[in-house]
């Protein structure tokens, strides 16, 4: 293995300052709530709302200040990502009597979450995908309440309008104008205004992403992520400006964004970083790009497509791509990644946002242990069972033995009264 492009590690930022921080936030939410909640909007947004969440009239008034054109690619792209996630349904089913013994039945059901927040970032870019993304799955699982949120443009009292649309078409029952870690700690714990909820899902920046942190358990989570990342992994066979256009795709998220290349080619690999250069050149994003690419970016030279295969593992990255002659074998090897990217057709920017499979996705190596939203993280699978009096006196010596040996007498007691059910 050959470091072509060295890139420099991820420091820890002062996680004490950033803890104690959102934990400040938090506690003054639970205390002041509506009245905290306006004080952040003015604060961080210049936003001098009266109310939190958004009316019907203004949802309309956003959708004139939309193209036509821009509405259809919304509903299209909405369309896509609806029918995966009602064909992702139908793969999570009920289970019904089930039966290890003669008399015992067991099941599971699968139950909905009653209520939940899609938190939609809007810091750097409207990221109006993002309410798409978390919206559609959660209403394709039949979750009873599913509200919307955003921080407001910088300086005014909207939601983006594009955002604002996205949510509406994509299904939100409550949008609510506010964002930050005191968005996260309102849907949490409550406030006059806004309810809380059973789970929030979406990504964000530090400060929302700690504050999902802390409030774990006293709501649902997806998962805690980071900065974006894709790993691409290359034989030469492919074409160094397709390579190089996906790199800095991430990389224009953020200056913390993290684009690795691994192949089996040193010319290859070279040609990549002359193309990220001359796309650098002319990118309108560059400014943020350039800083990802130049500090985290990565290209790495490896002896064989079997090495890159254990590299890409053990990186476990957010976006994964084949660009490789007969990918569909080595795509079998592959178990560590948040989403894979099949050939050099399939362009990860295709996922994000219209192909269909969802963009919110592990970074960090959580993909280790943790695939990215879908409809199922909405989805709770609930056991349930029931006997025979025969089946209950059957199983009561078992289970009286095994609590005995616990020394759980109280169970074992449970269990002993039951065998006289016959």
């Amino acid at each position: 293995m050959k470091i072509m492009k060295k890139s420099c590690q991820r420091t820890e930022e002062d996680r004490r300052n950033l803890t104690k921080t959102v934990e400040e936030m938090i506690n003054y939410v639970r205390e002041q709530k509506d009245a905290a909640l306006k004080e952040y909007n003015l604060k961080f947004d210049g936003c001098t709302r009266e109310t939190l969440r958004v009316s019907k009239e203004e949802i309309q008034v956003a959708y004139t200040k939309l193209t036509a054109q821009e509405i259809e690619d919304l509903k299209a792209a909405a369309a896509n990502i609806r029918a995966f996630s009602k064909a992702q349904k139908e793969t999570v089913r009920p289970l019904e009597n089930f039966s290890p013994a003669p008399g015992i039945f067991l099941g599971h059901r699968i139950i909905p979450v009653k209520s939940c927040c899609c938190y939609v970032p809007g810091g750097n870019y409207p990221l109006y995908s993002t309410a798409l993304m978390l919206i559609i799955p959660a209403k394709t699982a039949g979750v009873e309440r599913v509200a919307a949120c955003s921080p407001v443009m910088k300086g005014t009292n909207e939601i983006n309008p594009k955002t604002l649309v996205a949510m509406d078409i994509a299904g939100a029952d409550e949008i609510y104008a506010v964002g930050g870690a005191q968005s996260i700690a309102a849907f949490s714990y409550g406030t006059e205004e806004i309810r809380p909820v059973d789970m929030i899902v979406g990504p964000g920046n530090r400060f929302v992403t700690e504050a999902k942190r802390q409030c774990y358990g006293q709501v649902g989570i997806d998962f805690v992520a980071g900065p974006s990342e894709v790993l691409v992994i290359a034989d030469g066979s492919g074409t160094p400006e397709i390579v190089a256009a996906d790199l800095l795709a991430q990389s224009e998220h953020d200056p913390n964004a993290k684009g690795i290349l691994i192949t089996t080619e040193e010319s290859f690999g070279t040609a990549v970083m002359e193309a990220v250069e001359r796309e650098l050149a002319v990118l309108e994003t560059a400014e943020i790009a350039r800083k990802s690419w130049e500090v985290y970016g990565e290209v790495i030279l490896v002896d064989s497509l079997e090495e890159a295969v254990c590299l890409a593992n053990e990186y476990a990255p957010e976006h994964l791509e084949l660009n490789i002659q007969n990918p569909e074998e080595v795509s079998k090897q592959l178990y560590n990644y948040g989403s894979l990217f099949i050939g050099e057709n399939t362009a990860e920017v295709f996922g994000d946002y219209a192909s269909g499979t969802n963009h919110t996705l592990p970074t960090l190596r959580a993909a280790r242990y943790t695939g990215g939203v879908w409809v199922g993280t909405f989805l709770k699978t609930c056991t349930y069972q029931s006997m025979t009096p025969e089946a209950a006196a059957e199983l009561a010596p078992l289970v009286y033995r095994m609590a005995k040996g616990e020394g759980l007498m109280g169970h074992a007691r449970a269990a002993e009264v039951r065998k006289s059910l016959i």
